[in-house]
C-alpha cells in the first residue's frame, strides 16, 4: 500500500512538470476567447509528445488513485 502512495506522489509530481513544460503563450485573453488564431494549430515535436505525456499521465494517476479508494 505504502508503494502505491509513492507512486502517486511521483505521479503528481510528473504531471505537474509537465503540464507547466506545456508553452501556451496566450495569457489571460486565452481563457475569455481571445487568441483564437491558436485554436486550429497542429502540435508538432516537442509540444505533441507533452501533449500525449499529459494524458497517459492523467490516466494514470486517476487510475492509481481509483486503486487507492478501492483498497
Amino acid at each position: 500500500m505504502e508503494f502505491i502512495n509513492i507512486l502517486q506522489i511521483i505521479l503528481a509530481i510528473l504531471l505537474t512538470v509537465v503540464i507547466l513544460m506545456q508553452n501556451r503563450g496566450a495569457g489571460m485573453s486565452g481563457v475569455f476567447g481571445g487568441g483564437g488564431s491558436n485554436v486550429y494549430m497542429t502540435k508538432r515535436g516537442l509540444e505533441k509528445k507533452l501533449f500525449i505525456t499529459t494524458i497517459v499521465l492523467s490516466v494514470a494517476f486517476f487510475a492509481i488513485s481509483f486503486i487507492i479508494v478501492i483498497l
